[in-house]
Parts: structure tokens; C-alpha cells; sequence
């Protein structure tokens, strides 16, 4: 009798999991556009670019714009790889509770939780990110061109992004007749999540050299 071992899938660097709720709040949901306002200029602040507008004697106007935490912390990681081969854990650290803070801000706004969003807990948004070896498995060399492996990726996500908009404006109906998310809309949009995420763990927050699989689970 002969026995057949199943090789092990080693998990990408990136995972990402949301409880799927019993029951929805109606009355939240219906004015959820209104009520995530106050943590989206939050998120926004953090995250968003600053511009700046001066105005010359000679009348001419000079504009300076700066890309955000998410550019700069991106631009350092890149370089730090690039010279010194190394990852500042420190760095990771503010990558990974940024990353988890979004991540709990888009579940409320696509209506996967009823929770609002938390600076600090968990939650039932569940988002892990492993700590890389800079000098064993980081290509120095590969994220100056990341960006670029990952068009393909990023042409396929705008259409599952486009599918998964619809089935939240489905779902919402679906939970103010019925105060549940249909587990099928609500699997395919965390899906759609958590492809996004590994992409954005391979090209922007360079923790891994292997690639994204095209795959929703």
C-alpha cells in the first residue's frame, strides 16, 4: 500500500481574513456614507499628499506637492533595500498597523462590519503581514521594477474592483430588507481585498519577492 504525500503551500506574506457577520445593523448601514466621514479624514490625513501654493513677486505661481506617509515610507523602504539590504523592523512595524487601520476603515465603508473602526483593536478584520529577511529574501535590486511586474495585476483589479462596488450597492439593499450580507457578495468583495493586499505587499510595501497569485482565496 503506497501513500502519497500532498506538498505543503507555504502562505503568501500577506493574508487577510474578515468574520462574516450573522446579522447587520440596517439603520447604520443606510446612513454609512454619512458616518464613516469622521475616521475617513483620519485615514485620509495619514495617508493623503499635501500641496503647497506660492505666490512670487514676479506674479508667477509655484505649486510643491509631497506624496503622504504611504509615498514616503514606500521611497525609504526602497532605498534602504536598494543600499543597505536591510528592512527597519521599526518601519515594518508602522507599515503593518497602517496597513491594518485602512484595512478595518474600507471593511466598515463596504459594509463587511458593523464595528467602527478601531485605531488599535483587531476587530473582526484579520490582517497579517510577515516580517522579512532583507539580505536572504529580498532582491535589492527587484522593487525598482515591482511596480511594473504588477500592471497586470492592477489591470485586473480595476474590473474586480468595478464588480465588487456593484455587489456592495447590493448588498446594501439586501441588508436593509434583510439584515444580512449575502455570503457569496460578501466573500467575493474580501476576496477582491485581500488580492489587492498581497499586490500592495509585493510592489509597495516590498515585503516579498514572490509574486501575487492571480486568485481571490
Amino acid at each position: 500500500m503506497s501513500t502519497e504525500s500532498t506538498p505543503m503551500v507555504q502562505p503568501y506574506a500577506a493574508r487577510l481574513t474578515i468574520d462574516h457577520p450573522e446579522r447587520l445593523d440596517r439603520l447604520t448601514t443606510a446612513f454609512r456614507l454619512f458616518m464613516i466621514i469622521p475616521i475617513a479624514i483620519v485615514i485620509g490625513v495619514l495617508t493623503s499628499g499635501t500641496t503647497q501654493t506660492v505666490y512670487q513677486r514676479s506674479g508667477e505661481v509655484v505649486r510643491s506637492s509631497s506624496g503622504g506617509i504611504s509615498a514616503g515610507l514606500f521611497t525609504a523602504t526602497l532605498l534602504m533595500i536598494l543600499f543597505r539590504q536591510r528592512y527597519p523592523r521599526w518601519w515594518f512595524d508602522f507599515a503593518l498597523q497602517l496597513t491594518r487601520f485602512s484595512t478595518r476603515v474600507g471593511a466598515y465603508f463596504l459594509l463587511l462590519t458593523d464595528q467602527y473602526p478601531s485605531t488599535v483593536e483587531e476587530q473582526s478584520v484579520h490582517l497579517e503581514l510577515d516580517y522579512p529577511d532583507a539580505q536572504r529574501d529580498l532582491n535589492r535590486w527587484l522593487p525598482l521594477v515591482k511596480w511594473l511586474l504588477v500592471i497586470p495585476h492592477l489591470l485586473v483589479l480595476v474590473v474586480l474592483a468595478i464588480g465588487a462596488l456593484v455587489a456592495v450597492v447590493i448588498a446594501w439593499f439586501a441588508i436593509l430588507f434583510t439584515g444580512r450580507y449575502p455570503r457569496g457578495l460578501f466573500d467575493y468583495v474580501v476576496g477582491v481585498n485581500r488580492w489587492g493586499l498581497r499586490v500592495q505587499a509585493y510592489a509597495f510595501l516590498l515585503l516579498t519577492d514572490r509574486y501575487p497569485p492571480f486568485s481571490l482565496n
